[in-house]
């Protein structure tokens, strides 16, 4: 058994932990600016002769997919006996959106940040690892229900490739390893790790994590469908929007196609290892495009646009409320250590 650090330990300790943190996204965002900075100027072009109606209209699907992570949070929350208003999970789905996309490793970088951010709101430990889990297993599910949707289109189109199934297979594997990774650590509590999966730091502070969430809900089979079909309104929302930019910039294609792309696209970012997805996925999405029938400028065009309302836009909110919540939360544990003193 260790020592418990001093108050002041703590709060240097944090001190440090919060500047490493700000210092690895703010390095990841500006390496984002910089290679894509020939790109933002053309956005500005691109907003004039797009039609507003559909630019509107991408907003607010977007908006969508925050209340719809919020919604599934709420919904396990709530089963949990610790249920929080919709619009401060919002707010949260906002901040990890930017963690997730900051940090590469199949969507797992903001499930710590999701842990404290709940705390901070006064949810007990056990629950807010509970949300966690219970929507790590919906979104891997979704993502699963529809890599396997798109593929069945894609061979009803006499388009799939061995690559494209190969690539689809592989994410397949990473989306049922996730969540049994996680269940796994669960089942094993506090026991010690192998030394080769110890020296593994996501894999510690998931174990940290996991052992504390209730069987209750983990095990509840309505409530993880519940949780994945709210998650899979995600992905059809934001398929739409890509969707809607096509329409924007005057191309009149199929959604199926701007599914297919999008769902391509976000399973090449998922499986990388660049934060961002950047390159990957604007690659991705405007093969795909063109493979299925757009023309290449325009294909590019509306993929850029995607970007701009899925990633860029919510980037700078995304980091205010990420700061703002962690502020917050470090200033709570150091006045009930102060208490507890």
């Amino acid at each position: 058994m260790t020592s418990q650090p001093t108050i002041e330990n703590n709060g240097q300790q944090a001190k440090n932990w919060r500047g490493w943190f700000f210092g690895i996204f703010a390095i990841a965002g500006v390496a984002g600016i910089v290679f894509h900075f020939g790109e933002v100027q053309a956005f500005a072009k691109l907003v004039e002769r797009a039609q507003p109606f559909w630019l509107m209209l991408a907003i607010a699907l977007q908006l969508s997919t925050y209340a719809s992570v919020a919604s599934g949070w709420s919904v396990i929350l709530k089963q949990a006996g610790s249920a929080q208003p919709l619009s401060k999970l919002m707010r949260i789905a906002v901040s990890k959106l930017f963690a997730d996309q900051a940090v590469p490793s199949a969507g797992m970088g903001g499930n710590v940040l999701l842990v404290r951010q709940l705390e901070a709101l006064g949810v007990p430990r056990s629950d807010a690892v509970a949300a966690l889990l219970v929507s790590l297993i919906g979104f891997y599910a979704a993502f699963a229900v529809m890599a396997v949707v798109m593929m069945l289109l894609l061979w009803m189109d006499h388009k799939a490739t061995s690559l494209m199934a190969g690539v689809v297979t592989a994410f397949l594997f990473v989306a049922f390893s996730i969540p049994s990774l996680a269940l796994w650590l669960r089942h094993r509590g506090s026991e010690p790790l192998p030394p080769r999966l110890e020296r593994i730091a996501p894999v510690r502070m998931l174990l940290e994590l996991m052992a504390d969430a209730p069987s209750r809900l983990v095990n509840n089979t309505p409530l993880i469908l519940r949780v994945t079909g709210l998650n899979a309104l995600i992905f059809l929302a934001d398929s739409i929007t890509l969707w809607v930019c096509l329409r924007a910039i005057g191309e009149n294609a199929p959604y199926t196609v701007a599914f297919i792309a999008l769902v391509m696209a976000q399973i090449v970012a998922a499986i990388g290892l660049v934060p961002l997805g950047l390159g990957s996925f604007e690659a991705t999405a405007t093969t795909m495009l063109h493979l299925l029938g757009m023309p290449l400028e325009s294909a590019f065009a509306a993929t850029m646009l995607l970007r701009l309302f899925t990633m860029w836009l919510p980037m700078l909110p995304g980091l205010f409320l990420m700061r703002r919540s962690l502020g917050s939360g470090i200033k709570e544990r150091q006045a009930k250590d102060v208490d507890v003193s």
